[in-house]
């Protein structure tokens, strides 16, 4: 997408879960916060996505305390509030409620001057299913190699 730069990604969450449909939301933050992502201080590896009481809350998520930012830092673990629209919120509380899915936080990144998350709806892989995958990227890059030693 033109106008985005990715700060940092969660590839655990790629590993852990099946990713079925993804939506892009805002995130309220402070500014020492802003400060401390635009330096790389963020890691979405433990975090996920609650809505309580009509509002999408992305937990444990943590940024670290800007140097510079003094009495202004505010705990590098809180609950941050998601920006969506309401009836997007519903809709995903129902799917979550009834289906059993989870809302992972997989990436993080400005749009312009915003800081933006991409949320997916995911479904939790069993240990089977991660062999599956594991045994299918060894099979392709197998043949990747394959094919590039024939075209020498």
């Amino acid at each position: 997408m033109e106008g985005t730069k990715l700060i940092t990604k969660n590839r655990q969450a790629y590993h852990e879960y099946f990713v079925l449909e993804t939506f892009e939301a805002g995130i309220s933050l402070c500014g020492t916060e802003v400060k401390s992502i635009r330096q790389g201080g963020v890691n979405l590896k433990d975090a996920w996505i609650s809505i309580d009481d009509g509002q999408m809350l992305i937990k444990q998520m943590h940024i670290s305390p800007y140097e510079f930012g003094n009495i202004f830092n505010r705990d590098s673990k809180r609950n941050r509030v998601l920006l969506m629209h309401r009836r997007e919120i519903l809709r995903l509380f129902g799917v979550v409620k009834q289906q059993g899915l989870t809302l992972i936080p997989l990436s993080l990144y400005f749009k312009g001057s915003k800081v933006k998350v991409e949320v997916g709806l995911c479904k939790g892989k069993q240990l089977h299913d991660k062999r599956a995958v594991a045994a299918k990227k060894d099979a392709d890059r197998a043949i990747d190699r394959a094919l590039k030693e024939q075209n020498r």
